[in-house]
């Protein structure tokens, strides 16, 4: 299996989650791996994770990688049962409690960590894009940030800053070096432990750093964006991915008004005279 992963990167395919699975089957023949022990490998490599991320990061990558080999004809293709997933309706962040949660960590003398909550919700960066965002990375003339899910590789993007991100990114004490991490954290687990504190002093609700990157992509849909302008500014690969997560944030009882052109808030008015 080394030689398969080895082969499918230099054919310029993509390393995501890559390491750990080289790390697992290491020099294991490649015609002694099937189906159901690439199922196995997905619990043991990720043994705390669920169906859906069994599915991303271990079964589609290695039969990808195994389907690549086949097509060198070093192997017969493999085709894996993927895990049955049961998404469960997300926590979204909304833009009161991330307002509160920056106000309590500037008095908290956190404004860092204040900034990376508005950062998070403007962008939908993922906890591991934003440690990861150096101040080479920020433009304050262009008012953008350049996202990088994994360096060095071509996965980023540019994600537009909001006027009031761009405050709290300027009220960071720092130097401004240009390797230096914006939010001054080296990885995710270490911002968990202030993040937790400061929801808990603010009297809010105790959402994770993820819950803003859902409370985009719910306030977006809300709006009235559709979902592959979602998916392309939120930086998800695939738009159904949006719409089979995010779809409660669409559902809207009266659309069906519609129909007869007739606008709810003047059905309501109607409602209320009759009565």
């Amino acid at each position: 299996m080394a030689q398969v992963f080895s082969a499918y990167l230099d054919a310029g395919k993509s390393d995501r989650f890559l390491l750990k699975l080289a790390e697992h089957w290491k020099d294991t023949p490649v015609e002694d791996i099937h189906a159901e022990s690439i199922r196995r490998a997905a619990k043991k490599i990720y043994p705390t994770a669920n169906e859906p991320t069994w599915n991303r990061q271990v079964i589609k990558p290695t039969q990808a990688a195994i389907n690549y080999a086949s097509g060198l004809g070093w192997c017969p293709r493999i085709s894996v049962k993927r895990f049955t997933e049961n998404p469960a309706v997300k926590t979204p962040a909304t833009v009161q409690w991330v307002r509160a949660f920056h106000r309590q960590a500037v008095k908290d003398n956190l404004p860092h960590l204040g900034a990376l909550c508005l950062f998070m919700f403007a962008t939908a960066a993922r906890i591991g894009e934003s440690c990861r965002l150096t101040w080479a990375d920020v433009d304050f003339t262009s008012e953008q940030a350049t996202l990088h899910l994994f360096k060095p590789t071509p996965w980023s993007r540019v994600a537009h800053l909001p006027s009031e991100v761009l405050d709290a990114l300027e009220r960071i004490p720092s130097n401004r070096k240009l390797d230096e991490p914006v939010f001054g954290y080296a990885e995710r687990g270490s911002v968990r432990c202030a993040w937790n504190n400061v929801t808990a002093r603010a009297g809010i609700e105790r959402l994770t750093p993820h819950c803003c990157r859902h409370g985009f992509a719910t306030e977006m849909l809300r709006s009235g964006f559709d979902v592959k302008t979602v998916a392309e500014m939120g930086g998800w690969k695939d738009a159904t991915t949006v719409l089979r997560t995010y779809a409660h944030a669409i559902k809207d009882k009266t659309v069906t008004e519609a129909l007869f052109d007739t606008p709810v808030t003047q059905r309501k008015t109607k409602r209320r005279i009759r009565n």
